[in-house]
């Protein structure tokens, strides 16, 4: 690999102007391209200091040998030249955000004599009209078996169109009215055009004129008495309607638009777009890609710019709706609108109808990405892979089948908590979950356990799960001698992950190495670079970003800190709503609910007399007297066990 230095351009060759700028390798391929407002700013940002670098980028520049531009004249020029090159080079380095899947259409090739309905995939040809995409081309063949009742157009390919105008007998479609068979002339070019176009309108939104007009046809025959006539319109306007059921109405006023979401994590990015035309969803598709070093913004600018680049005309709807306007949303726009031919608004929905079905899209984009993640994790060649990377980067004496990962959850210091997750093979074991209440070391001047960092927390709940490991694993096959339960602490895991960097790390291996234990290995993993840290070392190993041992951790680090917060927010819940009543002997639900009925507030009755309480139904005399003990602190009587003449102290005796 060629340093950066060996053919980094001098500042004052690279111009200011706006253009797209290409990376080549050492053997001439380009490896990336890139759009700049100014060349000369971006390019300057590749040439820094490669360890402040994004990994990915420092990689890009450490394979690439030389650079390149050309100037343009706008943005807009930049956007379309970009989307060439990428196209025509496919540089490795440019994350695709296209499915390499071809999404089915229902197309209608207009530009024929005699038009075609079909099931249609791959690049779009002129002269033909699409409709979707759909998920599947069996949902476009179930809408063209309804739609065909009350639209006769043809859906034959054109070697079973000329065979049966040479033998003069049309398909089986013709014989029970589902096509208007032009092939053996029941119907000449002109008017089976007109039939195509009204199918065309129909599925474009315009539904409600054909509804009405079949609705005017049905009463009007009805009202002849020729009801066999009327029956058929019957049916005919029942399978427009079940056309119409498949896909929803959004929009009441006939929008076109095309909505985006994203949901993402730090390495992948999921993409739902829903397609609505005339105010209805017609078309959903979506995929995941790898999100790389780009932020929310520059995804949906490339994403934009990648998933229309090849369209034209009615392709590009009146509407783009995205979740983050990107950051040359101006330039965009512009872009699209050349390509339409027409105003296109490109804009982020705040509220509304719209609003509504971005957060549909967006819950979509959530629950793919998250099968996604099941899916990867469930396949057993990616997880051994995973493990078997592990123990290779991280340089582990075995492979690590049991690993487990600890985080700490708290807000200031209160409420302190940690989690264990575990993963065996590379799968989750929700069983073996733990959660632990740091306790903290010491007390302060008021008696209240004195508030701990990350790494003192992280340390006692190591130790703690460590000196059980030590207890247990002295059990007779891992169970407990009186229950003959499992032990939960018996297996101890080979690696040991925890949510930090070094002082996490340092801390965890610190609360090991003082327990006597030598043979688990501890890392961290940092979210801000996702780098690795192993204890002892003032450098942290850099997993590649598209590794599945990266992934496992990054897996088990998420699950630990949701497991973690969820137990925080609930023991924060809980404090919040307990009160300083709770726990009074003697004193039941009803006698706190007129407690403060009466008084209004745990501070007015703290502050009541022992005659006050007394004027509260259900109080008496002692339990007036423990309200009081109890809500102030003040110690209680002494009392004299009359078996044995001790004194005994009650308060300090329920208390320890």
């Amino acid at each position: 690999m060629a340093h950066p230095s060996t053919y980094r351009p001098r500042p004052g060759e690279i111009p200011t102007d706006p253009g797209v700028y290409r990376f080549r390798d050492k053997d001439g391929r380009v490896i990336y391209v890139g759009k700049a407002k100014s060349l000369r700013s971006r390019l300057s940002s590749y040439f820094q200091d490669i360890g402040q670098l994004h990994p990915r980028t420092a990689s890009m520049v450490l394979a690439g040998a030389s650079v390149e531009w050309t100037v343009v004249t706008t943005e807009v020029e930049a956007l379309q030249l970009e989307y060439s090159w990428i196209k025509e080079f496919d540089p490795r380095f440019n994350v695709k955000y296209r499915d390499d899947k071809s999404y089915p259409y229902l197309a209608v090739t207009m530009g024929e004599e005699f038009p075609r309905a079909q099931v249609m995939r791959g690049a779009k040809r002129k002269g033909t009209r699409y409709f979707g995409p759909y998920a599947h081309a069996w949902a476009i063949r179930e809408t063209l078996d309804q739609a065909l009742r009350v639209f006769p157009m043809r859906t034959c390919s054109a070697g079973v169109f000329k065979r049966a105008s040479q033998v003069g007998r049309p398909c089986l479609l013709g014989y029970i009215d589902k096509c208007s068979a032009p092939c053996v002339g029941r119907v000449d070019a002109e008017h089976h055009r007109r039939i195509a176009e009204d199918f065309c309108d129909f599925m474009a939104g315009e539904s409600t004129k054909f509804v009405k007009r079949l609705e005017r046809q049905m009463k009007a025959a009805s009202d002849e008495l020729e009801f066999e006539q009327a029956a058929r319109l019957r049916d005919d306007i029942g399978a427009l309607q079940r056309v119409l059921e498949k896909s929803a109405v959004v929009f009441g006023d006939g929008t076109d638009a095309d909505v985006f979401a994203l949901a993402d994590d730090e390495l992948e990015v999921a993409v739902q777009v829903f397609h609505v035309r005339g105010g209805r969803v017609r078309g959903q598709r979506g995929w995941v890609a790898e999100k790389e070093f780009e932020t929310v913004p520059e995804v949906v600018g490339h994403l934009l710019q990648q998933l229309y680049g090849g369209e034209e005309g009615e392709a590009v709807p009146r509407e783009v709706l995205v979740p983050v306007l990107p950051e040359d949303d101006e330039s965009l726009g512009e872009w699209l609108s050349g390509l339409r031919g027409s105003r296109v608004d490109l804009r982020v929905p705040r509220r509304g109808d719209k609003r509504t079905l971005m957060e549909t899209v967006e819950r979509n984009a959530s629950q793919s990405l998250a099968r996604h993640k099941v899916a990867r994790a469930g396949d057993l060649t990616a997880r051994s892979q995973a493990l078997q990377q592990l123990q290779e980067l991280l340089e582990l004496d075995e492979s690590p089948l049991r690993i487990e990962c600890f985080d700490i959850s708290h807000v200031q210091g209160t409420q302190v908590v940690g989690s264990m997750v575990v993963f065996e093979d590379g799968l989750p074991r929700k069983g073996e979950y733990r959660r632990f209440i740091v306790r903290g070391q010491g007390d302060g001047e008021d008696g209240a356990p004195v508030t701990i960092d990350d790494t003192a927390a992280m340390h006692e709940v190591l130790t703690r799960r460590f000196r059980r490991y030590l207890k247990d694993r002295n059990e007779p096959q891992g169970r407990d001698e009186e229950t003959g339960r499992p032990t939960r602490f018996a297996y101890p895991p080979q690696l040991v992950v925890v949510d930090g960097g070094l002082p996490q790390v340092n801390a965890a291996a610190r609360a090991i190495e003082d327990l006597g234990i030598v043979d688990v290995s501890v890392v961290g993993l940092a979210k801000r670079l996702e780098e690795v840290w192993v204890p002892g070392q003032d450098f942290p190993v850099v997993l590649p970003r598209t590794s599945e041992g990266l992934y496992l951790l990054q897996r088990l680090r998420d699950e630990a800190h949701r497991f973690a917060i969820t137990f925080h927010r609930q023991r924060r819940s809980k404090a919040m709503t307990n009160s300083a009543l709770d726990g009074i002997p003697g004193l039941g639900e009803v006698k706190r609910k007129a407690l403060l009925k009466q008084f209004g507030s745990v501070k007015r009755i703290r502050a009541a007399s022992a005659e006050d309480l007394l004027e509260v139904p259900g109080i008496g005399r002692s339990l007036a007297e423990v309200i009081q003990r109890e809500l102030t602190g003040a110690p209680a009587e002494p009392t004299v066990n009359l078996m044995t003449g001790e004194i005994v102290d009650e308060h300090r005796e329920r208390n320890d």
